[in-house]
C-alpha cells in the first residue's frame, strides 16, 4: 500500500499514513493537498488521484517526545568530554592520545545508592576521573560537574527507504 506524509498546519512532518487513512482524511475534509504530486490508485469503476503530501487543516499541538537514554547518546550529548576535567577526544592524558573506548558513563548517583540509567544522572567522564571519583557522588569525591546533565533538547528525523521527491522539499525544512 502507497505512503502519504502528513504535515501539520505549520508543514511540520507529523507521520506518514497508509493511502486508505490520506482518503479518509481527505473525503472528511481534515487536510488539504500541500502538493501537486498524485498517487494514482484503481478503484473498482475508477482511477483515485491522492496528493503524497497532505497538511491538516488545523493545528495539532504534538508534545516533544524525549530522546531515548543509552550510552552512546549519553556520548553524543556530551561530545567525548569529560564531564569533571574538560579532557576531549584526541587529547592527550598520561602520554597517550585518548579514544573513544577511554570514556565511560558515570552516575553522578551511583548505582549502589538507587542511582539510574537517565539523563540527568549520567555524564561522560575519561577513565581516570571515573576511577578517581569511584562509588561516591561528586560532593563526596570532592569534584565538580562543569556542567548540569540534561536531556537533549535535538529532535532527530529518521527516514528510511526511498523518500519521494516531492516529500524532500518538507524534509529539508525541518533540518
Amino acid at each position: 500500500m502507497e505512503r502519504v506524509l502528513l504535515l501539520n498546519t505549520s508543514y511540520e512532518p507529523l507521520c506518514v499514513v497508509t493511502s486508505r487513512r490520506a482518503l479518509a482524511l481527505i473525503l472528511k475534509g481534515r487536510v488539504e493537498a500541500a502538493c501537486g504530486d498524485l498517487l494514482e490508485i484503481q478503484g473498482v469503476s475508477h482511477k483515485l488521484r491522492i496528493p503524497t503530501v497532505i497538511r491538516l487543516r488545523r493545528y495539532i499541538n504534538v508534545p516533544r517526545r524525549g530522546a531515548r537514554w543509552s550510552r552512546q547518546a549519553v556520548f553524543q550529548r556530551d561530545n567525548y568530554t569529560c564531564s569533571y576535567c574538560g579532557i576531549r577526544l584526541g587529547e592527550k592524558q598520561r602520554n597517550k592520545s585518548l579514544s573513544r573506548s577511554d570514556f565511560t558513563i558515570d552516575h553522578v548517583l551511583p548505582v549502589s545508592r538507587g542511582g539510574k540509567n537517565s539523563w540527568t544522572n549520567t555524564v561522560c567522564a575519561c577513565a581516570v576521573c571515573n576511577q578517581r571519583k569511584g562509588n561516591r557522588t561528586p560532593h563526596e569525591a570532592n569534584m565538580r560537574l562543569s556542567w548540569e546533565p540534561k536531556m537533549p533538547r535535538v529532535t532527530y528525523l529518521v527516514a528510511s527507504g526511498q523518500i519521494p521527491a516531492s516529500w524532500k522539499v518538507y524534509l529539508e525544512v525541518q533540518n
